[in-house]
């Protein structure tokens, strides 16, 4: 049997998934499950160990030809109607989505959604089964990713130079392809040598590796704080435009502390949201000191 599985997002979309993934892979454990998702998720995906591959898909694009006609499609990449239709022109022989076998709700958490969405199909879901295996081993530091992927999210790069100027040395600074020099200006602002700044020169799995082997996380409402979520690191989630009860961690899991300052905004501002602003330096780093304690 062949099961397509749709989630052409990021890496915090991805690893929000797992536990859907997981159940799809409980209900049908002989099955060849395929998840269309970008490329570069390839191995943390595999380690998840609920798909057999994975073939390389964008938002919204039509797939592949070669994922055409599976037996069971899902789509957990959004509400539809486009997604669904994506799906439906692959030729199914039966589809799982939102606005066909379930309704879609706004207020809820994005781990819930989606094993929500299978559970109304008939399949069983964990919803705390976010663990991911181990890539590799790593040094163990104190993590502070710096960047977002949405200007909204992104707090100041002097705020974070005063948290990391309060934290011990082993401090590592992370980031993507396109936040290296970001992570630079906040080391230098922070006194910090430039071979602390791994930003844009790790793949997925290696940053995988470092948090899994890291004392700390000390990031924004990003990829990297569901990392920290699925290795049980300790980790400070600062949150702005958006509800943590939505995207947070498991807010009965002590080892994560989540920041906000109570109100939500608009997750595609061009400019850094004023609640994520109004999270101040002293905060954050008391609060990380509170998890290295």
């Amino acid at each position: 049997m062949r099961v397509l599985a749709l989630r052409a997002l990021g890496l915090g979309d991805l690893l929000t998934a797992v536990p859907a993934l997981r159940g799809l892979r409980a209900a049908q454990p002989t099955a060849r499950i395929t998840l269309a998702a970008p490329a570069p998720l390839t191995g943390l995906a595999l380690l998840s160990g609920a798909v057999d591959e994975v073939v390389h898909a964008v938002p919204l694009a039509p797939l592949h030809r070669s994922l055409g006609g599976a037996d069971l499609a899902v789509n957990l990449h959004g509400r539809g109607p486009q997604s669904t239709a994506v799906l439906v022109a692959s030729r199914p022989g039966r589809l799982v989505s939102f606005g066909t076998t379930s309704t879609w709700r706004a207020a809820e958490h994005e781990v819930h959604r989606w094993c929500r969405l299978l559970e109304e199909a008939g399949m069983r879901c964990d919803r705390d089964d976010l663990r991911l295996a181990v890539p590799g081993p790593a040094p163990t530091r104190v993590l502070v990713h710096c960047g977002a992927a949405l200007p909204s999210r992104r707090w100041p790069v002097e705020r974070w130079a005063e948290v990391v100027r309060s934290l011990p040395t082993d401090v590592l600074l992370t980031g993507g392809p396109g936040e290296r020099d970001r992570a630079l200006q906040v080391a230098r602002l922070a006194g910090l040598a430039a071979d602390a700044v791994v930003a844009g020169r790790t793949t997925v799995l290696e940053l995988a590796s470092l948090v899994a082997a890291a004392r700390l996380v000390v990031c924004v409402d990003t990829g990297v704080a569901h990392l920290a979520t699925a290795y049980g690191t300790p980790s400070v989630v600062l949150f702005g435009p958006t509800d943590p009860a939505l995207w947070g961690p498991p807010p009965e899991r002590e080892q994560h502390v989540v920041l906000w300052a109570g109100r939500t905004g608009d997750n595609g501002a061009a400019d850094v949201d004023p609640g994520l602003l109004a999270l101040t330096p002293e905060r954050v780093a008391q609060a990380a000191h509170g998890l290295l304690r």
